[in-house]
């Protein structure tokens, strides 16, 4: 008889179980020891007592006393001040005027004026859902330094004819309602028509209020007060105002909307705006803006959510540390030769490692992020300060990215470890590449520029993952740093960070595996 030999059962080939027996045996190396999982909870509570320095009462609240901001559409902050002539009309009808002149006033001191105007001061014609602040809009304007545009809806913008409107050069404006469809025309002699742009509001009421506005935010100037912003009033002059189509001519009632000027702007003492007869149309005078609330200092008494994420910084020195010692430690103790021989494959060994450390430290990042982003702005609303609020796919952006920070910082750190073998010399490097750049630049020690530079070529430049205000081409702000914003977008921020942190942990694969432990 012969016998034949069965060849062996499968143990030549480790497959996805094994690598889950791997990953679990690392998770379970790092919740047995105490000191990571005692540090994993305080970095949590450190991230949030941080933070809780950013909600407390420091300066003077909101000078007009309400810790509430009007709200767009989209769920974004707005501002939404200015002088309004109107009168609520019904159905499909249009706005005809032109506007011959735009003239301003710049206060240059408690009582000391000159003339100028803002180069976002706006005049024009504006169809508005209702007289609410926040309230969905269509308007066609002339700016100070901008030419005509098309603004709706607070964030959206289009651009006309450049040029300022005067006497002999009026700048000649249309709006036309289509349902819920709004389109702006241009011309320089109210005959030939161009379009500048169309915007659809969906729900506009069957009954809007239409008319002429005027409103202007502070100027950018020197001799402002301590913001470095001066405030600016505008009047618009507007001839040959016409409605047609089912709009007809009815009793014009005029005031504020919003009652003030708003974060971005200010009324003079001797100047408070208002509408008067001139000729056969009329003179609006206003401060104010109607756009989205952005940071800076011309709004520094506005809080936006990553204010109450300060102690993130705190938060991620500590899961650096956890993350740089996760590796390290076992090369001082000699325990790295017992992981190894027990899974060969070494680049698996620290992709099992980083899966851990990520997701713990992402898990730390999240949970701090979803506590304090609500409480933060719920306590600073109650101390009297308004919070800048932002859709809500934005904040939720901010609250996962704060986790997504933590975790890629944590990986960079244990990738860091694995390349040094020394805790404390990996350690430094992220703080110093890392941390200190990102305070540096936040806390206005370096110029503008420096800040910038830092923060796009950096690790650092992580953090942008954070940034919940918006840059807008119509609205003027120092968009530096110092005012929380990033010179690279969220995610393109985000991306150098990821782009550290995946050199680093492929080096530390490549040098695991050549290197005796």
């Amino acid at each position: 008889m012969t016998s034949t030999t069965m060849p062996p059962r499968a143990a030549a080939r480790p497959g996805r179980a094994g690598f889950g027996r791997l990953l679990h045996a690392e998770w379970t190396k790092f919740r047995t020891v105490r000191g990571w999982t005692l540090s994993t909870v305080g970095a949590v509570l450190i991230i949030c007592l941080v933070s809780l320095l950013a909600t407390a009462p420091a300066g003077e609240s909101h000078p007009n006393g309400s810790s509430a901001l009007p709200t767009g559409p989209d769920g974004e902050a707005v501002n939404d001040d200015f002088f309004f002539l109107h009168q609520q009309v019904r159905g499909d009808g249009s706005l005809t005027v032109s506007v011959s002149s735009l003239t301003g006033v710049v206060s240059t001191g408690p009582a000391d004026n000159r003339a100028g105007v803002a180069p976002w001061a706006k005049a024009g014609i504006i169809v508005k859902d209702s007289l609410d602040q926040g309230s969905a809009y269509a308007a066609m304007m002339v700016t100070g330094a901008h030419g005509v545009r098309m603004q709706y809806n607070y964030t959206h913008d289009r651009a006309g004819r450049t040029g300022t409107a005067s006497q002999d050069s009026p700048r000649w404006l249309r709006l036309r309602r289509s349902g819920d469809t709004l389109t702006g025309y241009q011309s320089t002699d109210g005959s030939q028509w161009t379009e500048v742009g169309r915007a659809d509001l969906p729900g506009l009421s069957a009954t809007p209020q239409v008319g002429l506005f005027a409103t202007s935010p502070s100027i950018q100037d020197g001799t402002g007060t301590g913001t470095g912003f001066a405030p600016a009033v505008v009047t618009g002059t507007f001839d040959e105002v016409a409605l047609g189509g089912r709009w007809t001519d009815g009793s014009w009632q005029s005031g504020r909307v919003g009652g003030d000027a708003g974060t971005s702007g200010s009324y003079l003492q001797d100047i408070k705006g208002g509408a008067t007869v001139s000729g056969s149309g009329f003179r609006v005078t206003g401060a104010g803006d109607i756009a989205p609330v952005v940071g800076g200092p011309a709004t520094s008494g506005v809080r936006p959510i990553e204010n109450f994420l300060v102690g993130a910084f705190a938060g991620l020195i500590i899961m650096a540390v956890v993350g740089a010692g996760y590796i390290t430690v076992e090369y001082r103790r000699g325990m790295i030769g017992v992981t190894l021989a027990a899974s060969p494959r070494r680049g698996r060994v620290l992709v099992a490692k980083a899966l851990v450390m990520g997701s713990v430290a992402f898990a730390v990042g999240l949970l701090a992020a979803a506590v304090m982003v609500p409480f933060g702005g719920s306590r600073s609303k109650a101390n009297g300060f308004p919070v800048l609020t932002v859709p809500s796919a934005t904040e939720l952006r901010v609250i996962v990215g704060t986790g997504l920070l933590l975790a890629v910082a944590s990986v960079f750190a244990l990738a860091l470890g694995t390349l040094l073998r020394r805790s404390a010399v990996a350690i430094t490097l992220v703080v110093v590449g890392m941390v200190l750049p990102y305070l540096l630049a936040a806390g206005s020690v370096l110029p503008d520029g420096a800040s910038q530079w830092l923060l796009r070529v950096t690790p650092a430049a992580g953090f942008a993952i954070q940034q919940s205000v918006e840059r807008y081409d119509q609205v003027v702000t120092v968009y530096a740093p110092s005012s929380g914003y990033f010179p690279l977008a969220p995610w393109a921020g985000f991306a150098v960070l990821c782009a550290y942190t995946a050199a680093s942990f492929g080096a530390a694969v490549v040098l695991l595996r050549r290197r005796d432990v």
